[in-house]
Protein backbone atom coordinates (compact mmCIF):
# COMPACT_ATOMS: atom_id res chain seq x y z
CA UNK A 1 0.00 0.00 0.00
CA UNK A 2 1.26 2.96 -1.10
CA UNK A 3 1.81 5.43 1.76
CA UNK A 4 0.16 8.74 3.07
CA UNK A 5 1.49 12.31 4.02
CA UNK A 6 0.23 12.87 7.28
CA UNK A 7 0.53 15.88 10.01
CA UNK A 8 -0.34 16.25 13.24
CA UNK A 9 -0.62 19.55 15.31
CA UNK A 10 -2.58 21.88 16.33
CA UNK A 11 -3.04 25.60 15.11
CA UNK A 12 -2.30 28.84 17.42
CA UNK A 13 -5.08 32.21 17.39
CA UNK A 14 -2.00 33.96 15.47
CA UNK A 15 -2.02 31.24 12.30
CA UNK A 16 -6.21 31.76 11.83
CA UNK A 17 -5.19 35.77 12.14
CA UNK A 18 -2.33 35.34 9.55
CA UNK A 19 -4.89 33.28 7.61
CA UNK A 20 -8.14 35.69 7.78
CA UNK A 21 -5.54 38.85 7.41
CA UNK A 22 -3.87 37.49 4.07
CA UNK A 23 -7.48 36.56 2.62
CA UNK A 24 -9.58 39.93 4.15
CA UNK A 25 -11.68 36.93 5.98
CA UNK A 26 -13.62 39.23 8.10
CA UNK A 27 -16.29 36.72 9.48
CA UNK A 28 -16.76 36.98 13.26
CA UNK A 29 -16.02 33.27 13.66
CA UNK A 30 -12.29 33.91 13.75
CA UNK A 31 -12.38 36.91 15.08
CA UNK A 32 -10.91 36.40 18.55
CA UNK A 33 -12.71 39.88 19.59
CA UNK A 34 -15.90 38.69 18.03
CA UNK A 35 -16.94 35.07 18.13
CA UNK A 36 -18.62 35.70 21.30
CA UNK A 37 -21.04 37.40 20.02
CA UNK A 38 -22.66 35.27 17.79
CA UNK A 39 -26.15 34.21 18.89
CA UNK A 40 -26.24 30.97 20.31
CA UNK A 41 -22.69 30.23 19.07
CA UNK A 42 -21.96 26.55 20.59
CA UNK A 43 -17.71 27.00 19.58
CA UNK A 44 -15.55 27.55 22.90
CA UNK A 45 -13.58 30.07 20.78
CA UNK A 46 -12.86 31.39 17.22
CA UNK A 47 -12.98 28.64 14.67
CA UNK A 48 -9.61 27.71 11.97
CA UNK A 49 -10.85 28.89 8.54
CA UNK A 50 -12.13 26.33 5.78
CA UNK A 51 -9.83 27.68 3.45
CA UNK A 52 -6.83 27.12 5.77
CA UNK A 53 -6.95 23.51 6.80
CA UNK A 54 -7.28 23.38 2.71
CA UNK A 55 -4.44 25.33 2.44
CA UNK A 56 -2.94 22.87 4.69
CA UNK A 57 -3.89 19.58 2.30
CA UNK A 58 -2.12 21.59 -0.37
CA UNK A 59 0.95 21.50 1.29
CA UNK A 60 0.55 17.38 2.05
CA UNK A 61 -0.49 17.23 -1.16
CA UNK A 62 2.67 18.96 -2.70
CA UNK A 63 5.19 16.61 -0.09
CA UNK A 64 3.49 13.78 -0.79
CA UNK A 65 5.78 11.00 -1.70
CA UNK A 66 4.63 10.15 -4.74
CA UNK A 67 4.28 14.00 -5.68
CA UNK A 68 6.71 13.95 -8.87
CA UNK A 69 5.56 10.67 -10.09
CA UNK A 70 2.26 11.38 -10.29
CA UNK A 71 2.79 14.77 -11.69
CA UNK A 72 4.25 13.41 -14.55
CA UNK A 73 1.81 10.76 -14.69
CA UNK A 74 -0.81 13.99 -14.64
CA UNK A 75 0.90 15.88 -17.49
CA UNK A 76 1.45 12.92 -19.62
CA UNK A 77 -2.23 12.71 -19.70
CA UNK A 78 -3.06 16.49 -19.67
CA UNK A 79 -4.75 16.61 -16.67
CA UNK A 80 -4.65 20.52 -16.35
CA UNK A 81 -7.61 20.56 -13.19
CA UNK A 82 -7.35 19.83 -9.59
CA UNK A 83 -10.91 19.69 -8.22
CA UNK A 84 -11.59 19.72 -4.57
CA UNK A 85 -14.54 17.77 -3.31
CA UNK A 86 -14.53 18.40 0.23
CA UNK A 87 -17.36 18.06 3.15
CA UNK A 88 -17.01 19.92 6.67
CA UNK A 89 -18.40 17.48 9.29
CA UNK A 90 -17.11 19.81 12.24
CA UNK A 91 -15.29 22.57 12.89
CA UNK A 92 -11.51 23.22 14.44
CA UNK A 93 -10.73 25.66 17.09
CA UNK A 94 -7.11 26.88 17.77
CA UNK A 95 -5.39 24.71 20.77
CA UNK A 96 -7.13 21.31 19.11
CA UNK A 97 -4.81 18.68 18.74
CA UNK A 98 -5.79 17.22 14.48
CA UNK A 99 -4.52 15.02 12.16
CA UNK A 100 -4.22 16.00 8.64
CA UNK A 101 -3.78 13.06 6.12
CA UNK A 102 -3.44 12.81 2.11
CA UNK A 103 -4.07 8.94 0.90
CA UNK A 104 -1.95 8.07 -2.11
CA UNK A 105 -3.16 8.49 -5.37
CA UNK A 106 -5.51 5.96 -7.31
CA UNK A 107 -4.93 6.41 -10.94
CA UNK A 108 -7.77 5.17 -13.65
CA UNK A 109 -6.98 4.82 -17.06
CA UNK A 110 -11.12 4.97 -18.86
CA UNK A 111 -13.38 6.42 -19.72
CA UNK A 112 -10.99 9.08 -18.75
CA UNK A 113 -7.75 9.65 -17.34
CA UNK A 114 -7.43 10.97 -13.61
CA UNK A 115 -5.93 10.88 -10.20
CA UNK A 116 -8.29 10.68 -7.12
CA UNK A 117 -6.54 11.27 -3.54
CA UNK A 118 -8.56 10.65 -0.10
CA UNK A 119 -8.61 13.88 2.00
CA UNK A 120 -9.12 13.95 5.91
CA UNK A 121 -8.71 16.16 8.80
CA UNK A 122 -9.42 14.54 11.99
CA UNK A 123 -9.60 15.61 15.85
CA UNK A 124 -9.62 13.67 18.83
CA UNK A 125 -13.72 12.76 18.97
CA UNK A 126 -14.49 13.75 15.33
CA UNK A 127 -14.13 14.26 12.33
CA UNK A 128 -13.28 17.85 10.33
CA UNK A 129 -13.16 17.78 6.84
CA UNK A 130 -13.42 14.82 4.47
CA UNK A 131 -13.30 14.86 0.69
CA UNK A 132 -11.33 13.83 -2.62
CA UNK A 133 -8.70 16.11 -4.77
CA UNK A 134 -8.70 14.86 -8.39
CA UNK A 135 -7.06 15.86 -11.63
CA UNK A 136 -8.65 15.64 -14.72
CA UNK A 137 -8.23 16.96 -18.06
CA UNK A 138 -12.01 19.46 -17.63
CA UNK A 139 -13.79 20.90 -14.83
CA UNK A 140 -15.73 18.39 -12.67
CA UNK A 141 -17.38 21.44 -11.31
CA UNK A 142 -19.85 23.90 -13.16
CA UNK A 143 -18.18 23.59 -16.59
CA UNK A 144 -20.66 25.61 -18.09
CA UNK A 145 -20.85 28.73 -15.43
CA UNK A 146 -20.34 32.08 -17.54
CA UNK A 147 -20.90 35.60 -16.40
CA UNK A 148 -22.97 37.88 -18.74
CA UNK A 149 -23.77 40.38 -16.38
CA UNK A 150 -20.14 41.57 -16.47
CA UNK A 151 -18.55 41.38 -19.90
CA UNK A 152 -14.99 41.33 -20.50
CA UNK A 153 -12.71 43.47 -19.95
CA UNK A 154 -13.24 42.84 -15.84
CA UNK A 155 -10.42 45.50 -15.38
CA UNK A 156 -13.23 48.03 -16.69
CA UNK A 157 -16.38 47.13 -14.24
CA UNK A 158 -16.22 48.70 -10.86
CA UNK A 159 -15.08 47.13 -8.11
CA UNK A 160 -17.87 45.77 -5.57
CA UNK A 161 -20.49 46.11 -7.90
CA UNK A 162 -23.91 44.10 -7.90
CA UNK A 163 -25.75 42.96 -11.17
CA UNK A 164 -28.61 41.00 -10.91
CA UNK A 165 -27.47 37.68 -8.83
CA UNK A 166 -23.64 38.22 -9.65
CA UNK A 167 -21.01 40.17 -7.51
CA UNK A 168 -17.62 41.48 -8.61
CA UNK A 169 -15.00 41.82 -6.05
CA UNK A 170 -10.99 42.64 -6.81
CA UNK A 171 -8.25 41.70 -5.45
CA UNK A 172 -5.12 41.71 -6.33
CA UNK A 173 -2.36 39.07 -6.15
CA UNK A 174 0.45 39.52 -3.13
CA UNK A 175 3.28 37.48 -2.18
CA UNK A 176 3.40 38.56 0.83
CA UNK A 177 -0.11 37.56 1.84
CA UNK A 178 -0.10 34.02 0.19
CA UNK A 179 3.10 33.76 2.54
CA UNK A 180 0.87 35.00 5.58
CA UNK A 181 -2.26 32.78 3.94
CA UNK A 182 0.75 29.92 3.76
CA UNK A 183 2.28 30.22 7.20
CA UNK A 184 -1.54 30.14 8.57
CA UNK A 185 -1.94 26.67 7.55
CA UNK A 186 1.47 25.34 8.87
CA UNK A 187 2.67 25.39 5.44
CA UNK A 188 5.99 25.54 4.36
CA UNK A 189 6.25 29.05 1.95
CA UNK A 190 9.53 28.07 0.63
CA UNK A 191 7.73 25.47 -1.53
CA UNK A 192 5.98 28.34 -3.01
CA UNK A 193 8.51 30.82 -2.32
CA UNK A 194 12.23 30.94 -2.40
CA UNK A 195 13.66 34.92 -3.49
CA UNK A 196 17.26 32.92 -3.97
CA UNK A 197 15.94 30.53 -6.15
CA UNK A 198 14.56 32.05 -7.47
CA UNK A 199 10.78 30.90 -7.44
CA UNK A 200 7.67 32.31 -6.95
CA UNK A 201 4.47 30.22 -7.84
CA UNK A 202 0.65 31.05 -6.09
CA UNK A 203 -0.28 27.97 -3.68
CA UNK A 204 -4.08 27.03 -5.92
CA UNK A 205 -5.71 27.71 -2.61
CA UNK A 206 -4.84 31.13 -2.28
CA UNK A 207 -7.37 32.92 -4.73
CA UNK A 208 -9.95 30.06 -4.09
CA UNK A 209 -9.68 31.58 -0.50
CA UNK A 210 -10.25 34.92 -1.28
CA UNK A 211 -14.33 33.86 -2.49
CA UNK A 212 -14.94 34.09 0.96
CA UNK A 213 -13.98 37.69 1.26
CA UNK A 214 -16.29 38.43 -1.68
CA UNK A 215 -19.31 36.16 -0.31
CA UNK A 216 -18.82 38.42 2.93
CA UNK A 217 -18.75 42.00 1.07
CA UNK A 218 -21.68 41.07 -1.06
CA UNK A 219 -23.77 40.04 2.07
CA UNK A 220 -22.71 43.19 4.10
CA UNK A 221 -24.21 45.27 1.21
CA UNK A 222 -27.36 43.13 1.44
CA UNK A 223 -27.36 43.86 4.90
CA UNK A 224 -26.81 40.74 6.16
CA UNK A 225 -26.06 40.46 10.24
CA UNK A 226 -23.58 37.43 10.98
CA UNK A 227 -24.23 37.53 14.26
CA UNK A 228 -27.62 37.37 14.59
CA UNK A 229 -27.65 35.02 11.51
CA UNK A 230 -24.72 33.00 11.32
CA UNK A 231 -23.94 30.88 8.71
CA UNK A 232 -21.12 27.83 8.35
CA UNK A 233 -19.69 26.03 4.87
CA UNK A 234 -20.65 22.84 4.80
CA UNK A 235 -19.11 21.78 1.45
CA UNK A 236 -16.46 23.43 -1.28
CA UNK A 237 -16.55 21.91 -5.13
CA UNK A 238 -14.07 23.68 -6.64
CA UNK A 239 -12.20 23.07 -10.07
CA UNK A 240 -8.82 25.05 -9.92
CA UNK A 241 -6.58 25.32 -13.68
CA UNK A 242 -4.12 24.73 -12.43
CA UNK A 243 -1.18 26.09 -15.16
CA UNK A 244 -3.58 29.57 -14.91
CA UNK A 245 -2.65 29.31 -11.38
CA UNK A 246 0.71 28.98 -12.17
CA UNK A 247 0.94 31.93 -14.55
CA UNK A 248 -0.03 34.25 -11.61
CA UNK A 249 2.30 37.00 -10.80
CA UNK A 250 2.54 39.40 -8.03
CA UNK A 251 0.09 42.34 -8.62
CA UNK A 252 -2.16 40.50 -11.23
CA UNK A 253 -5.58 41.85 -10.86
CA UNK A 254 -8.26 38.84 -9.42
CA UNK A 255 -11.46 39.42 -10.06
CA UNK A 256 -13.79 37.58 -8.02
CA UNK A 257 -16.99 36.76 -9.36
CA UNK A 258 -19.87 34.95 -7.24
CA UNK A 259 -23.76 34.51 -7.83
CA UNK A 260 -26.22 33.71 -5.16
CA UNK A 261 -27.65 33.03 -3.03
CA UNK A 262 -29.97 30.13 -4.35
CA UNK A 263 -31.91 27.90 -1.52
CA UNK A 264 -30.90 24.29 -1.95
CA UNK A 265 -32.25 20.98 -0.46
CA UNK A 266 -30.56 18.80 1.61
CA UNK A 267 -26.55 17.87 1.23
CA UNK A 268 -23.72 16.39 2.78
CA UNK A 269 -21.21 17.15 5.77
CA UNK A 270 -22.29 20.16 8.07
CA UNK A 271 -25.77 20.19 5.47
CA UNK A 272 -27.07 16.47 5.88
CA UNK A 273 -30.93 16.84 6.05
CA UNK A 274 -31.22 20.78 6.19
CA UNK A 275 -31.43 23.61 3.75
CA UNK A 276 -28.81 24.86 2.67
CA UNK A 277 -27.11 28.13 0.68
CA UNK A 278 -25.62 27.51 -2.83
CA UNK A 279 -23.22 30.35 -4.21
CA UNK A 280 -21.20 29.52 -7.29
CA UNK A 281 -17.95 31.35 -8.43
CA UNK A 282 -15.27 32.62 -10.85
CA UNK A 283 -12.04 33.73 -10.89
CA UNK A 284 -10.31 35.28 -13.53
CA UNK A 285 -6.51 37.29 -12.68
CA UNK A 286 -4.29 38.77 -15.37
CA UNK A 287 -4.09 41.17 -18.48
CA UNK A 288 -5.16 39.80 -20.50
CA UNK A 289 -8.04 38.15 -17.96
CA UNK A 290 -7.54 34.08 -17.42
CA UNK A 291 -10.04 31.51 -15.83
CA UNK A 292 -8.35 30.81 -12.50
CA UNK A 293 -10.84 28.86 -10.94
CA UNK A 294 -14.33 27.84 -11.17
CA UNK A 295 -17.17 26.07 -8.32
CA UNK A 296 -19.76 26.30 -5.63
CA UNK A 297 -19.81 27.36 -2.09
CA UNK A 298 -22.51 25.71 0.10
CA UNK A 299 -23.26 27.05 3.33
CA UNK A 300 -25.56 26.46 6.26
CA UNK A 301 -27.68 28.61 9.04
CA UNK A 302 -25.54 27.96 12.52
CA UNK A 303 -29.14 27.25 14.06
CA UNK A 304 -30.07 24.87 11.40
CA UNK A 305 -26.86 22.69 12.17
CA UNK A 306 -27.44 22.99 16.09
CA UNK A 307 -30.87 22.71 15.96
CA UNK A 308 -31.21 25.73 17.65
Amino acid sequence: MRASSTLEGRFAQIHVDAARNATDDFNPFHDPHHWQRIVANPFPGPLVLGFQLEALIEYLWQTHPARDEDAAWAAAHGLHWTNWDLSFAGALCPGEAFTAEVRAAARREAPEPGLSRRLLIRKADSLVLAGWLRQSAGALYEPGLSCAPFPGPLRAQPDRCQRGPWFLKRKFASVGHAKNFLAGALADQALWFDELAPRSVFPQTYAAALLSCALLEQATAAGHDFCAEPLVYTAHHLSILAPAVAGLRSNDALHLLVHGPELLAAGSGLGIGIEQTRYAGLVYAGTPERLLLRGELLLAPLSAITGG
